[in-house]
């Protein structure tokens, strides 16, 4: 990889229609805006189904993970991240809201600079944070890997068809390992298209 080039992986998710399109449609449209974005994408999951959190709260989610190549530092992938995410007009008024598309900076995959941001420290805060802690707060700076991201079968499922092996840089596991310590009832609610 080019000193100047990064690698990131990106998780995609949505519940809500856009327009009148499903959120399939959406997640799938939403790809064809990264390179306009600077975000050229090399890898691509299948799609699936997650379950609303809590259970009945809305629509099911779609889900899927992409891995980008780009020249744009992380903070400057997040704000292309975000700006896609506006063209769906995607609103941030609750966390963990039902939403028309969410895409969530993941990792960043080696490339220059470190993996972990903004240090071992902060990271480590925000990924020991309490569960009631986390549904009201919200970083004001970027962490990655995302905090929550060894929790989320909904992540991690789709993340395997891409990067099975691919380490994550505080842990240690890969992606595999981490979603075999998941509990099978999690994994299986993730469905393929």
């Amino acid at each position: 990889m080019a000193e100047n080039r990064w690698k990131y992986h990106v998780a995609l998710g949505g519940n809500l229609d856009f327009n009148g399109t499903p959120s399939l449609v959406t997640l799938q449209s939403s790809l064809r805006q990264f390179a306009s974005e600077g975000l050229h994408v090399t890898a691509v999951s299948r799609f699936y189904e997650t379950p609303c959190f809590p259970a009945g709260a809305g629509p099911d989610y779609v889900n899927a993970a992409v891995t980008v190549e780009s020249q744009c530092a992380p903070r400057d992938a997040l704000q292309a991240l975000h700006a896609i995410e506006a063209r769906f007009l995607r609103k941030r008024e609750q966390r963990w809201g039902m939403r028309t598309l969410d895409l969530d900076l993941i990792a960043v995959v080696g490339g220059p600079g470190d993996t972990v941001y903004p240090d071992a420290d902060g990271y480590a805060e925000w990924r020991d944070l309490s569960p009631e802690a986390q549904q009201i707060r919200a970083p004001e700076q970027l962490i990655l890997p995302h905090p929550r991201l060894q929790d989320r079968a909904f992540v991690l499922v789709p993340l395997a068809d891409i990067a099975p092996f691919w380490e994550h840089p505080v842990s240690g596991q890969t992606v595999l390992q981490m979603l075999a310590a998941l509990p099978e009832s999690e994994i299986s609610e993730v469905v393929a298209l």
